[in-house]
């Protein structure tokens, strides 16, 4: 048995060994602790100079640490500089800022070796003597100075110390300055790197603030040009739309209106011959206005400065004191307004008048945005007034006009040099017509050139899988000229794109529509399955077009004849395509409008076969010719007629030869149809003193057929100018075109027919010897239209010039425009419409040339 003493002993080797123990343990909970506050410290704070001062509490607990700093390297100029520092004795009066102030002292003794130095005030001052480093600041009782490592480099020291005698640093508080320094490199990155993180972030949030601002002033300037554009074509209304000069100054105030306070408007205009002021027209709450002669009102302001007056209150009294402004004897200043604003109608030959907007009462100040707004529209509407008050106008000064000559020759010179240029660089011309020769510009619909090659990819697949199936609908729109005619030409583009529109939204996606030429569209069904998708589709346009157009009160009703065409393993090529969905739509027309027809052959022949047959022989149908005389205003004027043949159709009535020849079921009925018309024109232009024209197809310039063509030609005695479609022409074989050159050659006068109807191809003109160019009515009304086209018009009158070609211009109506036409150098007219002759006083006509005459 363990004698008590033994067993007192051994409990005190195990209490101490316990008590070892749990010191260990509170030591090593107290390092876990600090270097847990420590990390959160690292993650919470947003700058070093928190990380410091966070890192010195959390010593402060454990160890005295009053005194206390922390120096790191810097990595550029290789010094020690401090980035943490508090002192219970030199606080910041000593020169720490000095260079390689730390270095030589026991900082950098740390440093340097790399290793913990813990020293006493006896031990400082023995080493120092000993030249190991040299005393800096006030002496300390105890200093310990840590090196702090970062990737197994040193990178700084941290440092702690007492002034008091009794306050000594024990082997633990040493290790948790040892542990602090091993964990302090990191935290001081984190911080760094967050630091960093929120720098960019601010540099970035500061550079979208900015972008924002330049995108929303980018987006006030665009919505202001908007504004100005909306306004620009409101104004250009005016110069068409309105033939009285009261309607425009209606339209005025309300373009004003929309833009600025306009309660009381004045237009006031000035004569500079009798000096005299007149007031067209007024809107005002309080004054009325009388013409009367030049004086000193704001008026006259505005008009000797040639400049936009803002008038207020202020201003009023400045102006009336100076003398610049007098008010007549008697003049009601209660009436005065409080706010004026007006701005000059300037032209090219000067000041023509002002408008003037006014507030009384402080109703509305008017300011300088006020002032730009409603110069920018004087500016634009002083030129369409001067138009409108023109036509009013007795007579226009010599001065005028030589102005205007003056102005027009020099356009008219700078036009042809620009077509001397464009001449010489056909490629950039036909760059520049590129999108023209694809797209309506109009609708912005594909037009004809686009949609045949569509069509012609289309049926090369169809032949390759027959299976899948397509429709052609040819669409002609009902009444088109009746809205025209009513409600202007303007109206009527508005609308086609109304239609263009409409008709989008009656196909699937995939599907194309296109405009061919005035009011025709066709559109292209692909990937059908039966003809019942075709007829719904053709269902849907015709009920929209039930739809009444509406314009400025003014409704009009429309319509849709569509022939429609299903594909077939006979068809070999586009034209076939066209041609007999063009047919079915006239036969829909002429049964009744608003419908739809599918193309059959046997569309215009009755159920017995014997009747099919005759039916079908267009060379026995009744047929007349009727001669169309073309107005010549040249002074050495040449009869010229336009002749063209008509037939008899059970079906459809009198009615042009080239719509009756779709209906023929054979090429080779064709060919005898065309030179059986030709012959009977030939013995018409024998007993006919004018030069006549006739139309005739690209067929007859076939290898196969210009052997019977060339003679059938040399057997008449007076040549007959036969015209060809400039689009079967232009599409025509190497082979034809030869042949049409062997025409020229042979002395017979030739001809093209509907010229710029879908596109203005110039080479067309230059590789043969044309006699006559029909220009389509299309284009002849574009000329009159668009300024664009215009310079198109003046390209090809400089190659018919060289080329010595005679241009007609053509359309339904064109002779009401002559006038604007000749001034593009235009002599020739052809079209429907009865036109006196102002220099012989004949009239043009149209003629049955079987000895019976009807009226045009």
């Amino acid at each position: 048995m363990e004698e008590p003493s033994q067993q007192v002993r051994r409990l005190s080797r195990r209490t101490a060994r316990l008590e070892s123990l749990l010191k260990k343990y509170k030591r090593k909970s107290q390092l876990q602790y600090t270097l847990i506050q420590l990390s959160e410290q690292a993650s919470t704070v947003a700058e070093l100079t928190l990380l410091y001062p966070a890192i010195h509490n959390i010593l402060s607990q454990y160890l005295p640490s009053k005194s206390f700093y922390v120096v790191l390297q810097n990595r550029f100029t290789q010094a020690l500089e401090l980035s943490y520092f508090v002192d219970e004795k030199d606080g910041i009066s000593v020169p720490l800022h000095e260079a390689h102030h730390f270095k030589d002292g026991v900082t950098g003794f740390v440093f340097k070796s790399g290793e913990t130095v813990y020293l006493t005030k006896d031990n400082m001052l023995a080493r120092a003597k000993a030249g190991d480093f040299k005393i800096m600041g006030s002496q300390a009782e105890h200093w310990v100075g840590v090196p702090i490592y970062r990737d197994g480099a040193i990178i700084g020291v941290m440092v702690s110390q007492s002034y008091l005698a009794d306050q000594a640093y024990s082997d633990d508080q040493i290790e948790l300055l040892e542990v602090m320094s091993l964990y302090l490199a990191t935290a001081i990155e984190r911080v760094k790197k967050r630091e960093l993180l929120e720098s960019e972030v601010k540099i970035r949030t500061r550079a979208l603030m900015q972008s924002n601002e330049a995108l929303n002033k980018e987006i006030e300037n665009r919505k202001r040009a908007l504004e100005r554009q909306q306004i620009l074509f409101k104004i250009s209304e005016l110069a068409t739309q309105f033939s009285d000069i009261d309607d425009v100054y209606q339209q005025v105030h309300d373009i004003i209106r929309s833009i600025t306070f306009a309660d009381n408007l004045y237009i006031a205009l000035y004569d500079t011959e009798k000096n005299w002021l007149t007031f067209p027209y007024h809107i005002d709450e309080k004054t009325s206005y009388k013409p009367r002669p030049f004086a000193k009102g704001y008026s006259e302001l505005v008009i000797r400065t040639e400049q936009s007056q803002l008038i207020d209150s202020i201003r009023a009294k400045a102006l009336a004191l100076d003398g610049t402004v007098e008010r007549p004897a008697g003049y009601n200043h209660k009436l005065a307004a409080t706010s004026w604003l007006g701005a000059p109608l300037k032209t090219a030959t000067g000041v023509i008048g002002l408008i003037a907007c006014q507030a009384y009462d402080h109703k509305y100040e008017f300011n300088y945005d006020d002032v730009e707004l409603i110069s920018f529209v004087s500016n634009q509407i002083a030129t369409v007034l001067q138009t409108h008050l023109a036509n009013q106008a007795l007579k226009i000064s010599h001065q005028q006009l030589e102005h205007r000559v003056a102005e027009k020759t020099k356009e008219l010179q700078q036009t042809n040099l620009h077509l001397q240029m464009q001449m010489e660089e056909r490629k950039k011309i036909e760059q520049q017509l590129y999108h023209d020769a694809h797209h309506d510009s109009l609708t912005g619909l594909p037009n004809r050139s686009l949609f045949l090659t569509q069509l012609e990819k289309t049926l090369k697949k169809h032949h390759r899988y027959p299976e899948d199936n397509f429709a052609v609908l040819f669409i002609d729109l009902d009444k088109f000229k009746d809205i025209n005619d009513e409600l202007g030409h303007q109206a009527g583009d508005q609308f086609l794109v109304w239609v263009a529109q409409s008709f989008s939204e009656c196909i699937r996606e995939h599907d194309l529509l296109a405009r061919l030429a005035g009011d025709e569209f066709v559109i292209l069904l692909d990937h059908l399955t039966d003809r019942q998708q075709a007829e719904d589709v053709a269902k849907r346009i015709i009920k929209v077009m039930q739809q009444p157009f509406c314009l400025k009160g003014v409704c009009m009703q429309s319509g849709a004849s569509i022939g429609i065409t299903y594909s077939n393993k006979l068809y070999r090529n586009t034209d076939e395509i066209i041609r007999d969905a063009d047919a079915a739509m006239y036969y829909a027309k002429n049964a009744g409008r608003g419908r739809y027809e599918f193309y059959h052959p046997l569309l215009t022949a009755s159920s017995n076969g014997h009747k099919q047959q005759e039916q079908h022989h267009l060379d026995k149908l009744p047929t007349h010719f009727r001669c169309t005389e073309i107005v010549n205003w040249s002074d050495n004027a040449q009869p010229i007629g336009f002749l063209e043949a008509f037939g008899e159709h059970p079906v459809l009535g009198s009615t042009s030869f080239d719509i009756l020849k779709k209906f023929a079921a054979e090429k080779s009925q064709l060919l005898e149809i065309e030179l059986h018309l030709l012959n009977k024109a030939q013995e018409i232009t024998h007993s006919r003193d004018e030069d006549m024209l006739f139309g005739c197809s690209a067929m007859l310039l076939e290898s196969a057929h210009f052997d019977a063509l060339k003679q059938q030609l040399k057997r008449q005695e007076k040549a007959l100018c036969l015209l060809f479609e400039e689009s079967e022409i232009r599409f025509a074989s190497s082979q034809q075109i030869l042949n049409l050159r062997t025409l020229a050659d042979m002395g017979i006068p030739i001809g093209l027919n509907n010229f710029g109807k879908d596109r203005c191809d110039l080479t067309l003109i230059s590789q043969v010897d044309f006699t006559y160019l029909l220009l389509s009515s299309t284009f002849s009304k574009r000329v009159l239209q668009q300024t664009s086209y215009e310079v198109q018009l003046q390209g090809i009158l400089a190659v018919t010039k060289v080329k010595s070609v005679k241009v007609i211009a053509r359309g339904p109506a064109i002779l009401n425009f002559r006038s604007l036409l000749e001034k593009h150098g235009l002599q020739l007219f052809f079209g429907k419409q009865q036109m006196l002759d102002k220099n012989k006083g004949r009239k043009a006509f149209i003629q049955n040339l079987d000895n019976e005459s009807v009226p045009s």
